[in-house]
């Protein structure tokens, strides 16, 4: 039985995991090695299916209770739901803080997560091997899946219901592997300020029902946040269930197609920075040293953690 000051640790561990996932380019899954959770952590979420979901669901019912409980222990739903909440807390935080950056500084914020998707991407190509057609073929696939929808998603895709689900499903999956941001896919799929937009407006909602002037700015975000969330419980229970499929038949060349997404997700910033020069009629030689700069500092983030996660096997 887990003591009151270890499941603060867990907490504080979820807080930095969803710190590390609310910015493109830094993964929740590093963090989770170097905190040593994650076999844990893909333990109980591969131990997550719809057999086991309506089994908790059916603890409504006090004859169905143990049952639950018995469930609810297979999945190690407490671990998780405390996890989760670290998590949770710390994505909110941060997305305001992000939301606020976007819209006074877009420039320099889209610059900081190109730096932390290049520093990425040099440390993760370290151990991606292309001595074969086969990774060859799949390094080339994740580049121009990653390469073209950063161009056609951020300009071509609305911030409908169906596209936040899609966008949950795969942010979230993403979130368990060491190495892939789900919030840079966020950004590929032209979702991540929108998203961030939501959260903020998400707080000040819950601000305003705290003291009593109504509940419309919750109702006006809950479907979005609704769909975002419905659609991470499908991508936990399928997709991160097709990626561990992938890796356990063709390690190599999964690694390969996940590490060239994020390769081919560089252009997501260049996109998102060209989109706000255009509406501000600034140039980009006038934008580009602060982009640089603030891209250096990005950099220099991933580089300190994969410092401290480079002797840990992933």
């Amino acid at each position: 039985m887990a003591t009151h000051r270890e499941w603060i640790a867990l907490y504080l561990k979820g807080v930095a995991m969803g710190s590390a996932d609310a910015v493109p380019g830094v993964s929740g899954g590093t963090i989770a090695l170097v905190v040593g959770i994650y076999e844990r952590l893909i333990a109980a979420i591969t131990a997550v299916d719809p057999a086991r979901l309506r089994r908790i669901l059916a603890g409504v019912r006090p004859a169905n209770i143990p049952d639950a409980r018995a469930a609810f222990h297979e999945i190690d739903g407490a671990f998780l739901l405390v996890l989760g909440a670290g998590i949770a807390t710390a994505v909110v935080a941060v997305l305001s803080v992000v939301n606020h950056l976007l819209t006074t500084q877009p420039v320099a914020t889209y610059g900081f997560f190109f730096g932390l998707i290049a520093a990425s991407a040099a440390v993760l190509l370290d151990g991606v091997a292309l001595d074969t057609p086969r990774r060859q073929g799949a390094a080339i696939a994740g580049f121009t899946v990653a390469f073209l929808a950063s161009g056609y998603a951020s300009t071509a895709l609305d911030s409908s219901l169906p596209v936040v689900f899609v966008a949950g499903a795969v942010a979230v999956s993403a979130m368990v592997l060491p190495g892939v941001s789900g919030s840079l896919l966020l950004v590929v799929l032209g979702q991540y300020e929108h998203m961030s937009g939501v959260v903020s407006r998400a707080i000040d909602g819950a601000v305003a029902l705290a003291r009593g002037e109504g509940a419309a700015g919750l109702t006006e975000v809950a479907p979005t946040i609704a769909a975002f969330l419905l659609g991470g419980v499908v991508g936990v229970v399928t997709i991160a269930h097709a990626v561990k499929y992938a890796l356990a038949r063709a390690r190599a060349a999964t690694l390969a197609f996940l590490v060239s997404l994020i390769v081919g997700a560089l252009r997501a910033p260049l996109v998102e920075v060209s989109i706000r020069l255009a509406e501000s009629g600034e140039t980009w030689r006038a934008a580009a040293p602060r982009f640089a700069l603030v891209a250096v500092g990005g950099a220099a983030v991933v580089f300190v953690l994969d410092r401290y996660s480079a002797a840990i096997e992933y």
